[in-house]
Formats: C-alpha cells, structure tokens, sequence
C-alpha cells in the first residue's frame, strides 16, 4: 500500500480507492483512465479529470490509460489527439497505456449480435424524430417501437445487412430492447448503432455503423480492466444503462464513480461553442490566450503546476458549483511570484528628463531578478538622463492620497534615484508631453544618506536602451459570470466581451528582455505577469501577452471612492 493509501484521503473518490486496497476489492489494483472524445482541444475542465484520473494512479500506486473515445467520425480529428497528448504531458503526466475505442469496433460489434441473438437488442426502421416521439416524457411512458418484435434471424440479417452496406443513413439503427415505461429515460430501449457512411479518421472506411457513446463506454471500460471508472456528474444517469449493457455480457465490470465537473467564472467549456468561436474567427485559434483551453492557457503564460495547484485546492465533490476565477487566478500568482524573473517595462510610455544628470552618460544599475528566490542572483539596468515612465504615474493635480510624482513632489526611481518633477511639458492641445526633473546623486540604489523617506517608488526605462514590444492585454472573454447561463433563444455570442483584448503597440521594456525565449514568463513590476508569445514573437521584436495582473493600490483607493 503506497503513502497515498495510508495517509488521510483527501476527496471522496480517494476515500473510495483508499478502501477497495484495504479490503483488496480488485486485488490490490488501482486502473483508472482518461477518456476524451477527440472532437475538439481539452479545456480548464478536463485538466480537472487529467488531473483525478492521473493523480489517483500515481498517488495509489496504480495505472492511468489514455483512451480516446472515437466513435463519432463526424467530430473527431488527429488534431485533437494530439492537442490532448501534447498538453497532458504539459500538465506533468504520462499514460501507461495508449488506446482508443475504435480499435474495439469489432468486439462491440460481436457483442450486439451477441445480445441480438439473446432476444436483448432490436433493429428499428423508424426515422430518428419517430424514435425521439416514441420515447414519451419525464411524466408519459414511451411507446414501442413497431419494430421490437422482429425474430432474431430477421435483426441479425438486418444488422449485419446495415454493417455491408446495403442501407443509407438514417435507414435503421440497432436499439437496447430494455423498457418503454421506465423512470429512466435512457433506459427506454437506447440507441447503439446507427448508419453514417463516414470515414473514420483511424479506422478509414472500415465501417459503415457506429456505436453510440453510451455502448461504446462501458464496455472499453471492462476490456481495459478498469476498476475505478471515474466520470463527471451528469453520467449518473447513464449509470443503470451501463450496467446494465455491463451484466447482460457478463463480463468485467468497473465501479463507476461520478464527480462535479468543473466550471469556472467567465469561462466557456461547451466545445460545440469554443469550435464556434474558432470557425467564426472570433478568436486567434484553439490556443488563443484568451480561450479556457490548456494550450490557450499556456500561451497566455499559466504554468502547470498553477493549474495542478488550483485543481487540488478546489478539490473534488458531488455538487455543481461554478468556482470563482480569481481562485484561478490565485493558484497563478503565488506559483508566478515565486518562480518568475522580474523585469521593468512601461505600456504607455511618459517621457521624463532629468535635467541635472550628465547629458550622453549612461550607468548600469543592479536589480534583482526575484525576490522570492535569492537563487535567481541580480541583473544589470541601464539609465540614463531619458527615462520612460507610466503616463499615469503622474498627475499635476494629484488628489488626496495619490502618492506617486506629481509637480515638485519626490520619488523614488526602483533601484535607481530619488527624482523630484520640476516643471511640465505640454503640447498646443495641452497635453502632457514630457516631465522635467532633478535627480539626487547621494540616493543611487534607492535610499538617502540623510534618511528622508519618500512615499512612492516608480518603475522605468532607460529611452535610449528601450526595447520596443507589442503587448498584448487580456481580459475575459465571456462578461457572464456563469458562461452556461443563456436564455431561451438568447445568443450565447452576445455576452463577449468586445474589451477582452488591447493590444500596446510600442511598449518600452528593459534590454534584457530581447532575447527572452518563446514562452518565458516574468514579472513586470508594478504591472503584472506576463509571457512572450511562442506564436507571434519574430527575433529582436517579442510580443508579450499579459498572463494576469497584480493588484493596484491606488486602483482599489479609486474603487472605494475614497
């Protein structure tokens, strides 16, 4: 038994496997899976699952497959597999087993004429819509299908008829003969088979008929020796279906287990919708930064264990709830803070002057890459008689409490001076253009000999040193706190936030950013974290999305009104 058995369970479902090893319910095994369907790229939600199902294995000393529910060949693409493999070793984990449900086409197959031939399934003529009329309400019972009486040798001769070829979509399908009357809805004489004559992404065309979802799952469950079948919420009412598929083959038969899915504010994971967004160009791709998929994640600059972190804090439960997102985005900043360099950059640049520094000199300062890690040692920063700063560091009629620069008032400059404004450049519209100031020579590193404090430190950039970037700033995508809450004949599309991205063309970043590799993140300090772009960075000229912000003293004094 592995530390994970011995120690306290940390959810439920580890409650569940915790006991089966103790009472050798599987004989000492634990076999669980992740089983997508690959019809579009994984999101926020599965990386929840990836997480349990891979996490229970490696904590209970078990084995995770990877099995790719395949059974649509309308929806489904190589593409997406790969998405799904490329961003589960991102998260950190491996598959023992890699497998897909199409390869157990022929086995399903062999056992629905199985259960034909034991008076168990049917072959229905009716057209899709008789089907769905015929299977009544939550308060009517359905009505039998015209067909369910056909022999044995008639549904056999059908369903392998269906199998060559003969028929057109649509023309048949294969029904579980269970009962119309049931509570249960899906327990009245569920579809497994229908005709699409679609090639199949990995079978080709093989096939003709495909098994449904609900056939197809169950059973690749029992061939995989599954023994803790863990699945989201909404498969507990396909349980008895499953088991009952699952006792009249008689064979292996897993314990389903289900778990709230995952949904998280102001996020999107139907992927019906996010195909929509893609196909309608109303994003940058499946990995576009502000989409909720993993790989849109990575490249707005989440790192994996930020989402590994966020998923073990919510935990796991039996009840729908909708996670708010700044627990996400928490998760992301403490990881951030500890792990990310520090680095200088100015989104909407000011010019400053300091009048009295040596013109066409120029120094390097020492500034430490992460506070938070001694390890990450310090770098060198030049400045210069021109700096950059924040247009809104300054104000020349600054209210009560704005502590930054603002005419004849001192502050610091982060790991440089004390600078004082002097006077105020402005343009004919009377804007303000450029800021003149003296700078205190005894304050290099930031502190006065003679003790006087000063009560802002601004960040900076040296404007002949400047490196020019675009920077991409993010918002959410979906102003809807819960994204699944749509009206009746409502558009979905009308919650999108028309704000969700401001691109700053000509940023002014610290030098020692030109070469930051495709992917690294940092710390811009005073504005956030923020990542270089691995899909649009060119050399000499990065594009840095904005990851996520930090909070802004002065922007909560302006929230309160104070």
């Amino acid at each position: 038994m592995t530390a994970a058995a011995d120690s306290k369970p940390a959810d439920f479902i580890r409650e569940i496997v915790a006991e089966d090893l103790r009472t050798g319910k599987w004989g000492g095994r634990v076999q669980t899976r992740f089983p997508p369907e690959p019809n579009g790229y994984p999101h926020i939600g599965h990386a929840k699952s990836i997480c349990l199902n891979f996490g229970i294995a490696r904590e209970f000393g078990g084995k995770c497959n990877l099995r790719f529910d395949d059974s649509n060949p309308e929806k489904e693409d190589l593409e997406y597999v790969e998405a799904f493999k490329r961003d589960i070793r991102w998260l950190g984990f491996e598959w023992d087993a890699e497998l897909y449900a199409s390869d157990y086409f022929e086995q399903l197959y062999q056992w629905a004429e199985r259960l034909i031939e034991e008076g168990h399934t049917y072959v229905d003529s009716q057209s899709l819509e008789e089907i769905r009329r015929g299977r009544g309400t939550l308060t009517e019972p359905g009505v039998d299908s015209p067909y369910r009486d056909r022999s044995v040798a008639e549904n056999l001769d059908l369903f392998r008829r269906m199998r060559g070829g003969e028929f057109p979509d649509g023309a048949h399908v294969l029904r579980a003969k269970i009962d119309m009357g049931s509570k249960h809805l899906i327990m009245r004489d569920p579809i497994m088979y229908r005709i699409r004559h679609v090639p199949h992404y990995r079978q080709g065309n093989a096939w003709c008929i495909y098994p449904t979802y609900d056939w197809t799952h169950g059973q690749s469950d029992s061939l995989e020796g599954i023994t803790h079948s863990i699945c989201t919420l909404e498969f507990e009412n396909n349980r008895p279906l499953y088991d009952w598929f699952l006792d009249r083959l008689g064979i292996h038969h897993p314990q389903q287990i289900e778990f709230a899915r995952l949904a998280v504010s102001h996020m999107l994971t139907s992927k019906r919708k996010l195909l929509e967004l893609v196909r309608e160009g109303h994003v940058d791709g499946w990995d576009d930064p502000r989409m909720p998929t993993i790989s849109g994640l990575r490249r707005r600059g989440y790192t994996p264990e930020a989402l590994r972190n966020f998923c073990a804090e919510i935990g796991v439960t039996k009840y729908n709830s909708l996670t708010g997102l700044g627990v996400l985005e928490s998760a992301l900043r403490e990881h951030l803070n500890k792990t990310a360099p520090r680095a200088m950059a100015v989104l909407r640049p000011l010019k400053l002057v300091i009048e009295n520094y040596p013109e066409g000199q120029s120094e390097e300062l020492e500034a430490i890459n992460n506070p938070e890690d001694p390890s990450a040692g310090t770098r060198r920063v030049p400045f210069s008689r021109e700096l950059y700063i924040e247009r809104e560091d300054f104000l020349e009629d600054p209210p009560k409490k704005f502590f930054r620069l603002s005419p004849g008032r001192e502050v610091r400059l982060r790991y440089a001076y004390f600078i004082t404004c002097t006077r105020v450049v402005k343009d004919d519209a009377g804007n303000v253009v450029e800021l003149r100031c003296t700078y205190d020579p005894a304050t290099r590193g930031g502190d006065a000999p003679d003790g006087r404090k000063v009560k802002a430190t601004l960040h900076w950039v040296s404007a002949p040193h400047a490196l020019h970037a675009q920077v991409r700033l993010y918002d959410v995508l979906i102003t809807k706190e819960d994204a699944a809450d749509v009206e009746e004949g409502e558009d979905w599309k009308a919650s999108l936030n028309p704000n969700s991205l401001e691109v700053v063309e000509d940023a002014k970043l610290e030098p020692s950013l030109t070469d930051a590799a495709a992917g690294s993140r940092f710390q811009f300090e005073r504005l956030g974290y923020f990542c270089v772009d691995a899909k649009h960075s060119t050399p000499g000229r990065p594009v840095f999305n904005r990851t996520v912000t930090l909070r802004d003293s002065w922007a909560k004094i302006k929230d309160r009104g104070d």
